[in-house]
């Protein structure tokens, strides 16, 4: 937005310049959006936000003397900073959230006029780390900007849309949901080229109540896609097949799909892209990411990189997000698996997978609640119970009284407690050197605690690991997946 002067930033976002004391700085516009005033540096547009408690508008003021570009704000507080004559310009907004996304769609189509490809990434679980993928394939053959952080909702994602700068080639958006209709909110906003779907697995049960209406909300990406869109999904997926569209070209990947895995060993993929052999070297090897791999392949080729492209690249630099799958070695010879950023029953089950298929030795768990999945909770935590014991799990600890049902058909030394920081203490007397210990849980359960109590936070990473390096700290609105 930097070639915007204020009024074509206050078009755009559907507001009234109400001041403009020094020509927005000669012409030049804000370089990005923030929502926080104890975080707004020189150049940039804060928005201030209503929540529930406070109304961010009311910091208006000290945001212009911190420098702020200007501020986007409800009438009351921009007549307020209109008036203290401050430098910087002031929009006035009844409803400063419209405005912030009306600008970021007006941003986005100024970056598709110029030639940029946008991708939106949506999924019961991997949607982060698929995003991270395929940031790292973009990076070698395209001006790239990926969403940071946690910038998957309706505030976040026009935070990551304003970020971009000028001249980006790709920008790829991850979108969250917790319920119907938020899927279509962040698509009209985004107006994705491509449209990826991870997986569909039970996840937000309690407000959506089957498998079907979660199928529902992620394929709102879908319908909210242009004629002539591309939209990636899992080869074979039967819930997603009814919201296909005629007019927006099908890619699939997996099994039988047009990008499929053919070998994976020792850091390289054979990957088979619409009928050429690609051989990928990389820094993971769990299977749910080498899935999330095909899915990024998929999405690279249909912002039209060619296969051959792809396979002559090298080694993918992937940095992935925090708290996602980071392996972290501690002194006393304990690996812990941190994966606490949240848990729903796929994701558990993947995260099992890999403890079984990487741990030389003993395998620990320290598993947490599984938050809104409704009256199958229960039921969900116990199969999760009997699957860590096929998985070979040898001691389970459980944190939060959903979690304790696991112990019902886990047959193995467990142990229930009832927060992170008992289940912390009971580790520290039980791990010992040799274990490769997952921690998972959902997000609200705060397992990160136990890692840190073990010192894996100031620990070396595992050579091995797909190390998380990224911080990842919730950007506005409820948590969503």
């Amino acid at each position: 937005m930097r070639a915007w002067d204020a009024a074509r930033v206050a078009a755009a976002a559907g507001a009234t310049l109400l001041s403009d004391p020094q020509g927005a700085r000669s012409g030049i516009g804000p370089s990005r959006a923030v929502i926080d005033s104890r975080r707004v540096a020189d150049g940039e547009l804060f928005v201030g936000l209503r929540g529930e408690r406070v109304d961010g508008g009311e910091h208006a003021l000290e945001a212009l003397a911190a420098d702020a570009w200007g501020v986007l704000v409800g009438r009351e507080h921009a007549e307020r900073a209109a008036k203290s004559q401050q430098n910087g310009a002031v929009l006035a907004h009844e409803r400063p959230l419209a405005g912030l996304q009306s600008l970021a769609r007006a941003w986005r189509r100024e970056l598709g006029s110029a030639g940029a490809g946008v991708v939106g990434i949506t999924g019961s679980t991997g949607k982060t780390s698929t995003k991270d993928i395929l940031a790292a394939i973009l990076a070698a053959h395209r001006r790239v900007v990926a969403s940071s952080e946690n910038l998957n909702t309706e505030i976040g994602l026009p935070l990551a849309v304003l970020a971009a700068p000028a001249g980006t080639q790709a920008l790829v958006l991850e979108m969250a949901m917790r319920g119907a209709g938020q899927i279509a909110e962040l698509a009209a906003i985004a107006e994705p080229d491509v449209g990826v779907i991870v997986n569909v697995g039970p996840v937000h049960l309690e407000l959506l109540g089957s498998l079907e209406a979660i199928a529902a909300a992620k394929a709102e990406l879908i319908a909210g896609m242009s004629a002539g869109a591309k939209v990636v999904v899992p080869a074979g997926e039967q819930l997603l097949q009814r919201h296909l569209r005629a007019d927006v070209d099908t890619i699939t990947f997996g099994e039988g799909g047009d990008v499929e895995l053919e070998q994976a060993a020792h850091g390289r993929a054979r990957v088979c892209a619409f009928g050429q052999a690609l051989e990928l070297e990389t820094s993971f090897s769990q299977a749910y990411n080498l899935q999330n791999l095909l899915a990024a392949v998929a999405a690279a080729v249909a912002l039209g990189i060619e296969p051959a492209e792809l396979g002559e690249q090298g080694a993918l630099d992937v940095r992935f997000s925090s708290l996602r799958g980071e392996r972290l070695a501690l002194a006393g010879g304990v690996v812990v698996v941190n994966d606490c950023y949240n848990a729903n029953p796929m994701s558990m089950r993947a995260a099992l997978d890999d403890l079984a298929q990487t741990a030389p030795a003993r395998r620990v768990a320290v598993l947490g609640d599984m938050l809104e999945l409704g009256p199958q909770a229960t039921r969900l935590h116990r199969e999760i119970g009997l699957y860590a014991a096929a998985a070979g799990v040898d001691l389970l600890i459980t944190v939060g009284p959903l979690a304790a049902e696991m112990r019902t058909e886990f047959e193995g030394e467990s142990y229930a407690v009832a927060d992170a920081a008992a289940a912390a203490a009971q580790l520290q007397l039980l791990a010992r050197e040799g274990d490769t210990v997952l921690v998972k849980g959902s997000r609200a359960v705060g397992l990160e605690r136990v890692a840190q109590s073990l010192g894996a936070v100031h620990a070396r990473p595992d050579a091995d690991a797909d190390a998380d390096r990224a911080a990842d700290a919730p950007a506005g609105g409820p948590g969503r997946r």
